[in-house]
């Protein structure tokens, strides 16, 4: 399975960006697709993540009100809208995709999203 993440870039504060990670390869019934996000010196950390099963989206948690997960389960692909975005935002936004969310298989090359104030 390979992960393709797109459309991060460069956003002035209070403006939204929308995400995407497409999934290639073998076809997933049931897994956890997730968001996470490493600021410069900082930790990586969950954004939120979005469960798949039996070929469609189970739940999804997102850990910032701002923000909202979803995605298809028929095209493989999960989405990150981010509304209201502060410069405290910049990071670099990685998808992952595995069996349950503490166990990541697959990650995304990671997307840069640059708030501007």
């Amino acid at each position: 399975v390979q992960l393709q993440a797109s459309g991060g870039g460069l956003v002035q504060t209070g403006g939204s960006l929308r995400l995407s990670c497409a999934a290639s390869g073998r076809a997933f019934e049931t897994a956890v697709m997730a968001w996470f996000r490493q600021a410069p010196e900082k930790d990586r950390v969950l954004v939120g993540y979005i469960s798949f099963g039996a070929g469609r989206s189970l739940y999804t948690i997102s850990n910032e009100d701002r923000f909202t997960v979803s995605g298809d389960a028929a095209k493989k692909t999960g989405y990150l809208q981010m509304n209201s975005l502060k410069p405290e935002d910049t990071a670099v936004y990685y998808c992952a995709l595995g069996p349950t969310l503490s166990s990541m298989t697959f990650w995304g090359q990671g997307t840069l999203v640059t708030v501007s104030s």
